[in-house]
């Protein structure tokens, strides 16, 4: 029986990945990316339910979830951060030209 990811990602466009299980900071994460396995870094504690970074994410981009931008960067976010209200200002309630 293969083992369970730690996280899941639910879109390939996706450029974050949800955590199914609380996670430490330096444990490595191994999880399909793309159609590819990859191996990913934690440079954060993520809690469970929350998302950490796939790849670096530019200061202003958007976070891309479900295939959809839900949120924009407020700072740069390195591959394996924590992506939580602390780095992203949601869209979500937001009103056009907010």
């Amino acid at each position: 029986m293969a083992a369970r990811s730690k996280a899941v990602v639910i879109n390939e466009k996706d450029n974050v990945a949800t955590a199914v299980t609380p996670m430490k900071t330096g444990s490595t994460v191994s999880l399909e990316v793309q159609g590819r396995a990859e191996k990913i870094k934690l440079l954060s504690d993520i809690p469970m339910g929350h998302k950490f970074a796939l790849r670096g994410i530019d200061e202003g981009a958007d976070v891309i979830k479900y295939g959809e931008p839900i949120g924009r960067t407020t700072a740069p976010i390195a591959k394996g951060e924590h992506v939580h209200v602390h780095n992203v200002v949601s869209h979500r309630g937001r009103k056009e030209g907010a």
